[in-house]
């Protein structure tokens, strides 16, 4: 049996272990209720559509189960939840040790739609540039809600740009928040590390209430939380040099950053008459950040002895502000027209400072902490949507839905203080560990985007329901763009249907990919010397003698075929496949270094540089795979068990890679604008599969939960191709006990409860054993965490 055929066979047999016969022996986890008759939003216009009716892959995460988990972390909580998302907790990876982008279905982070209450949310206005999951991508931070303020998260599975517009190829995240809701709830928790280190201090709470005699309503969230800095570095282990840490000293830090986080939102309704509605929803939060940077040792060319005799290790703090707010207002006509008008705004700004560090090129009177800069991001939209039921004889109304869209982005690059960026000479130049922005290279950008919308869903029949939808969007720096969408559900019976879509989608090229410059330290595997690599615009003068062209949009077809079984109202399973084929992938290119580079870098004034990058649409990608749902709810006299299982299998494959340009050629260069490494992390960087089976047994008193996880291998390419690495599947258990007695629950668990960690890195691979574990790892590199938790409800 071939590897798909098996993992399919596997997910299959284990999703229907949630079974009667079993539920009675097995320990049970943490899952959501029923939710097949929950109406959803997500990826459809008709009214009453429901989870179990849908035309295509939906799940749908509940409050409950978002915080059933140790983590206060939405993105930690959805990659416990579902198997086809994935979250790894990248170090030493500037700004993305901070803020960490989440793929779906293997693809790209920034491949995934975000919205919120079904309206477009903000991207982050960080880049992630180094050796991570997402490089290249400015991902929404989905960090920044409070998870007290969610009612429950809808994640379509499936294509649908046709229907929202740009980045919508791998699926939609919708987060949906509290609203008419009364009461509410206050929580605190800490949590700890099994090695003692990474304190996790929480503390968050909502409420709703009715205004205007009970014609409005307004629910408010907050989260307030501090994490203490883990570190899983080791001791140098690698031969005695001058340019390097003493054997067996341990320089780095590893691990998670040190965070101290607030977050609100707010989201509330009026009835201004029957049949006109107001309605508005706002998130704030802040994050200071602190994670490390590269050791400096003491005989490296980026230090200087008289300042640091030993050495030291750059600090990089990150302070990040995100704000958003959606106003508008719905209602519908007498001739039976809903309609909604409204506007959306998000702004993220993030702030760099860099301490314990110098600038060479300032000599011994260096200071030692220095502003680097700030990257802001703004979105301002404004939509208009309406839709109609149309009878035209079939089973049942018609829906028509059209509507018109107004985007406008604007992205900026500020510069730091002068010492940050100062360089003389061919010396290292500014701040060691995270570089200050040179006005040369900063900037404010910004372009406009039009968009037109259709589209119809019908049920034909009781058993026969169908849709189309089909989208014009029209951008002012690179053109327009066409997607559309057909759908259908057929069910044979009332416990067996299958459902499949066809979509076209395109994702735009972002302002931040197009014109970001910056400079960042990495290591090559088997070179202990620091390298610092330059990042140019596409246009750049510079990236265009190293083979960039302009950036185009990338482009997507995605097929999806599935099975919906209900054998009883307590069984519940879901097979289905997928197809995405990408054109013109957005990627950032490989390092390009070398003498050739660094001498054509010279000549065009830039010294101390060791090598340069850029974006290009050079990859094209092809990722097939399976998603295997199954839930089981097992009533009994004074409790219930609710089970899940769910199982993700997805397999990358980069179909082609441009040739190489002419200008590389011309300029003497031969090198490789898409490398083994880089390819390597599109197609084996994340987990080939992962499997989960999470429930409960839920009593008046009592809630026991088991949750456990098995992540697939994944790999590694490095340069020299004898250092590749594979890295084994682990499973990792998650368990939870909850007392309840009238308004107060007391909650005790762990995540992790083995103490799992992943496969080592090779030595070659590890800075001279410094670097134990791979950046790659889904579930991080902590071990495990005890936490506690209390909550009042009224």
């Amino acid at each position: 049996m071939n590897a798909p055929a098996s993992a399919l066979a596997t997910a299959v047999v284990a999703a229907l272990l949630a079974s009667p016969a079993l539920a009675q022996t097995a320990a049970p986890a943490t899952a959501p209720a029923n939710t097949l008759d929950t109406v959803i939003v997500t990826g459809t216009r008709v009214s009453d559509r429901t989870v179990a009716e849908s035309q295509s892959p939906i799940d749908i995460i509940s409050a409950e189960s978002l915080q059933a988990t140790g983590t206060p972390e939405l993105a930690t909580a959805l990659a416990r939840a579902l198997p086809s998302l994935n979250f790894p907790r990248p170090a030493l990876s500037d700004g993305t040790s901070a803020i960490r982008p989440a793929q779906l279905r293997g693809l790209s982070p920034d491949q995934v739609l975000v919205l919120v209450n079904g309206k477009r949310r903000h991207t982050s206005s960080l880049l992630n540039l180094n050796g991570t999951i997402g490089r290249g991508a400015a991902a929404v931070d989905l960090n920044t809600i409070p998870v007290a303020a969610i009612a429950r998260v809808e994640v379509l599975r499936d294509g649908a740009s046709a229907q929202y517009g740009s980045d919508a190829i791998a699926g939609v995240v919708n987060i949906v928040l509290k609203g008419a809701e009364k009461g509410g709830s206050l929580q605190a928790g800490f949590g700890q590390y099994s090695a003692g280190d990474g304190n996790n201090y929480e503390l968050s709470g909502d409420t709703g209430v009715a205004y205007g005699g009970d014609r409005g309503w307004l629910h408010v969230a907050a989260q307030l939380n501090q994490q203490d800095p883990t570190d899983r570095a080791r001791g140098y282990a690698g031969a005695p040099s001058v340019s390097q840490p003493a054997v067996g000293q341990k320089s780095f830090k590893i691990g998670d950053p040190d965070v101290n986080a607030q977050a609100v939102s707010a989201n509330t309704e009026f009835a201004f008459s029957d049949s006109i509605t107001g309605y508005a929803f706002a998130t704030a939060s802040n994050r200071d950040i602190t994670s490390f940077a590269f050791f400096r040792a003491p005989g490296s060319s980026q230090n200087i002895l008289s300042v640091y005799p030993q050495g030291f290790l750059p600090e990089i703090q990150t302070y990040a502000k995100d704000r958003s707010l959606v106003t508008g207002v719905r209602g519908s006509t007498a001739s039976g027209w809903d309609w909604d008008a409204s506007y959306n705004y998000g702004y993220n700004r993030i702030d760099f400072h860099t301490r314990n560090t110098l600038n060479v090129s300032l000599g011994p009177t260096s200071p030692t902490s220095f502003y680097d800069g700030a990257l802001e991001t703004t979105q301002n939209i404004v939509n208009l949507d309406v839709k109609r039921g149309f009878d035209w004889g079939l089973a049942y109304p018609v829906t028509v839905a059209f509507g018109a869209e107004y985007r406008n982005e604007k992205w900026n690059q500020s510069p730091g203080e002068v010492g940050s960026y100062f360089q003389a000479g061919t010396l290292s130049g500014g701040a060691q560990g995270f570089g200050g922005f040179a006005p040369s290279v900063s900037g404010q950008y910004s372009r406009d985007s039009y968009a037109l919308y259709a589209d119809l869903e019908a049920d034909f029949t009781d058993k026969f329901s169908a849709g189309l939808a089909g989208r014009y969007e029209d951008y002012s720096d690179f053109g327009s763009q066409a997607s559309g969408k057909v759908s259908a559900r057929y069910a044979f019976t009332d416990k067996i249907a299958l459902r499949g879509t066809v979509a076209s989608g395109f994702r735009a090229p972002s302002l931040a990919q197009q014109y970001f410059q910056s400079t960042s330290t990495t290591f090559l595997a088997g070179n202990p010397n620091p390298f610092e690599i330059r990042t140019f615009p596409a246009d750049s003068t510079v990236a265009r003698a190293l083979g960039a062209e302009p950036l185009d949009a990338e482009t997507s077809l995605s097929y999806s075929l599935g099975l919906v079984l209900q054998p009883t109202d307590a069984l519940y399973l879901t097979v289905d496949a997928y197809q995405i084929d990408v054109d013109d992938r957005i990627v950032l290119s490989s390092n390009l270094t070398g003498a050739g580079v660094r001498s054509l870098l010279e000549s065009q004034g830039i010294f101390g540089i060791n090598g340069g990058r850029y974006f290009t649409n050079a990859v094209d990608t092809r990722t097939r795979g399976v998603d295997v749902v199954g839930s089981y709810r097992w009533q009994l006299a004074a409790s219930s068990v609710d089970l899940t299982a769910g199982y993700n299998y997805s397999e990358t494959e980069v179909r082609s890679v441009a040739a190489n340009p002419a200008a590389l050629s011309a300029n003497g260069l031969s090198l490789e604008r898409i490398d083994r490494t880089e390819r390597g992390r599109i197609e084996e960087g994340f987990p080939r599969d992962k499997f989960l089976i999470n429930g409960s047994w839920n009593s008046e008193h009592w809630t026991l939960a088991l949750g456990a996880t098995r992540y697939g291998k994944y790999s590694t390419r490095p340069a020299d191709a004898s250092n590749d690495q594979t890295f084994g599947a682990k499973w990792v258990v998650d368990a939870s006990a909850s007392y309840k007695v009238d308004r107060w629950t007391l909650t005790l668990g762990a995540d992790n409860v083995l103490d799992e960690y992943p496969d080592e890195n090779n030595f070659a691979n590890s800075t001279s054993g410094q670097f134990p574990y791979s950046n790659l790892s889904p579930f991080g590199f902590n071990g495990a965490y005890v936490y506690g938790r209390i909550n009042y409800r009224w």
